[in-house]
């Protein structure tokens, strides 16, 4: 027989996914760190904007898609970024400035000998050095070649090194993929207008909100929030039993508008949004009372109100701090979160229970029929993970979707204090309809945690948007005095 037929009827078997030695991951990140440098603070997701990158290390590593025939593959990166402590180092010189531990960041990067004219757009650099000397790096979520290899992960679940792929229920295959661009914090995939895949992008260990509380919903017969229908994880390589969620996969609600697109689209067009409000009240009573059905509530005792009260006033001092505008206002302030230490003097106690925590018009969407769903039980990014997790009274998310009313109504030219009003007492309304309980009954508790929010408001839109600023001030204003 010639070699030549030997090689054919031997072929080389096709390269498998692997997890990267330590060894080999540490070059290999070293030799993209000229590249990420660059590329990292750039992303929307990229939490630590305004403090110098000072280095990569990786945690794992995996060669989801070894290079192919093509010259193609996909890495699985989950890297600690470590940066300059903020407020100090500037006059040390570069790479003396003290860093901080840093955040762990899932990137999926791929890469190619050439890129094509349509990914231009996810380019992340051309690599001059380490193992992908030669090839082009890109931001792998944008290729559908490399989305499909994500997917069909999901569909066989298993693991692949330190990656943990599991899911609930048959996924068909395929589905052609499609990048979102509306997140900021973190990165979708909708397959076949079918499924929609959330890429949790800053990575914390620890049961993740965004896949636990559905969960608990979907087990509880809760229809307001999409179930899981896969995920996936991550082992922690430092010994931990904690894992690493970074993605959850649910079915896409295709036809569906969120409520802040329909909100401002009734402000334009002149229409009350009373009847949505109202309906969306109860849907948010029903998620909450499923919650409490599922996963244990607590009691907030005297001294633990005075403890969320004095958090809050050490938020109000901080971002004062950072505001000068919020410094007039601060006395006034204050007393809304006096009241709340001393609501529970008689010793009574408060209810609490896991909440969504970052609930706004925007977490929420209307199906063509009519019905509203609960979305992005993520909370608070820039929170930590175990706060987010954290049992609270759910009268918070009440004052979210208050101020999310009063957001869409001062967007509009002129502004309808007047139509949030009312959208604000029919969401209170529907609430009550579902609840047993209109949060307006306890005034004191509803002003503590909506000033509490309009604070982190001022504080965000005067970093981040601060066109934006006099819309959290109208309520600073009206909260101050009492109101």
């Amino acid at each position: 027989m010639s070699k030549a037929a030997s090689t054919r009827s031997n072929p080389r078997p096709a390269a498998v996914p692997r997890s990267v030695p330590p060894a080999e991951a540490e070059a290999l990140v070293g030799s993209l760190a000229p590249l990420l440098h660059d590329w990292l603070p750039r992303q929307r997701w990229f939490a630590g904007k305004g403090r110098q990158v000072t280095g990569f290390v990786p945690v794992t590593v995996t060669e989801l898609l070894p290079q192919d025939a093509t010259g193609t593959s996909l890495l699985h990166l989950l890297v600690r970024v470590e940066q300059q402590s903020a407020g100090q180092g500037a006059q040390q010189g570069p790479g003396r400035a003290p860093a901080d531990a840093g955040d762990c960041y899932q990137l999926l990067l791929g890469a190619r000998t050439a890129l094509p004219p349509r990914l231009a757009p996810a380019l992340v650099g051309h690599a001059t050095q380490g193992p992908l000397a030669g090839r082009t790096v890109y931001e792998g979520l944008h290729d559908p070649l490399l989305a499909d290899v994500l997917i069909e992960r999901l569909r066989t679940s298993g693991a692949v090194g330190a990656l943990r792929f599991g899911r609930a229920g048959a996924i068909p295959a395929g589905l052609s993929s499609r990048l979102l661009d509306a997140e900021q914090s973190n990165s979708s995939l909708v397959y076949g207008d079918a499924y929609i895949l959330k890429i949790l992008r800053r990575v914390f260990p620890g049961p993740h909100p965004d896949l636990e509380l559905p969960l608990a919903l979907a087990a509880e017969g809760c229809e307001r929030v999409p179930a899981p229908v896969a995920w996936f994880d991550a082992v922690d390589p430092s010994g931990s039993d904690e894992p690493l969620t970074l993605g959850v996969l649910q079915t896409f609600l295709r036809g569906s508008q969120d409520g802040w697109q329909l909100a401002l689209a009734a402000l334009d067009e002149g229409r009350e949004f009373t009847d949505e409000a109202r309906i969306l009240g109860r849907a948010t009573a029903e998620v909450h009372t499923a919650l409490a059905a599922a996963l244990p509530t607590v009691t907030l005792g005297r001294s633990q109100t005075a403890q969320v009260a004095h958090a809050m006033r050490e938020r109000l001092d901080a971002a004062a701090q950072a505001v000068p505008a919020l410094l007039p206002y601060v006395p006034g302030l204050r007393t809304a979160f006096d009241a709340l230490a001393g609501l529970d003097a008689a010793g009574r106690g408060r209810p609490a229970q896991r909440v969504h925590g970052d609930l706004h018009l925007g977490q929420t969407l209307r199906s063509p029929d009519g019905s509203w769903s609960v979305i992005d039980f993520e909370g608070e990014p820039a929170r930590p993970l175990a706060e987010r997790r954290r049992p609270q009274p759910p009268v918070r998310d009440v004052a979210g979707m208050l101020r999310s009313f009063d957001y869409a109504a001062r967007s509009h030219e002129p502004w309808r204090a007047d139509w949030a009003a009312r959208c604000r007492d029919a969401f209170c309304e529907g609430y009550a309809e579902a609840a047993g309980t209109d949060p307006r009954a306890e005034p004191e508790l509803l002003r503590a945690y909506e000033t509490d929010k309009a604070v982190y408001e001022v504080l965000y839109e005067a970093r981040h948007r601060p066109d934006w600023l006099p819309v959290p001030m109208a309520a600073i204003t009206r909260l101050a005095d009492g109101s």
